[in-house]
């Protein structure tokens, strides 16, 4: 598991993703620090790692990254159990408010590097 503060390189997903499920990586982003934890199995020690590093709950969310798929409207996947927040009226796995995704977009776009 890595939490990813400046940047990853593309190439290192992409061998995340081979080595953990083949063509993705789990990813929790938090949308305060601008910051992301992957590759992990679950999303929950992703989120738990982040925590522990002084996030708060209301801003992390789970995502999967297609490697494959980058510079594509397919490359972010907003799907997570962690999603699942009633009380801040997210009800599905995946991230309901439209401006919340577009935050998240932003921060995996800076963060990843294609070289």
């Amino acid at each position: 598991m890595k939490i990813v503060k400046d940047e990853i390189f593309l190439d290192e997903l992409k061998t995340m993703s081979k080595n953990m499920f083949g063509n993705l990586v789990k990813a929790v982003v938090d949308i305060e620090k601008k910051i992301m934890a992957v590759n992990a199995e679950l999303h929950s020690d992703e989120e738990q790692i982040l925590l522990e590093n002084g996030s708060t709950q209301n801003n992390l969310w789970g995502i999967n990254l297609y490697p494959e798929k980058f510079g594509t409207d397919n490359f972010v996947e907003f799907d997570s159990m962690i999603n699942l927040r009633p009380s801040q009226n997210n009800r599905t796995r995946g991230v309901d408010d439209p401006r919340v995704q577009d935050l998240i977009k932003n921060i995996v776009d800076k963060l990843t590097i294609n070289e």
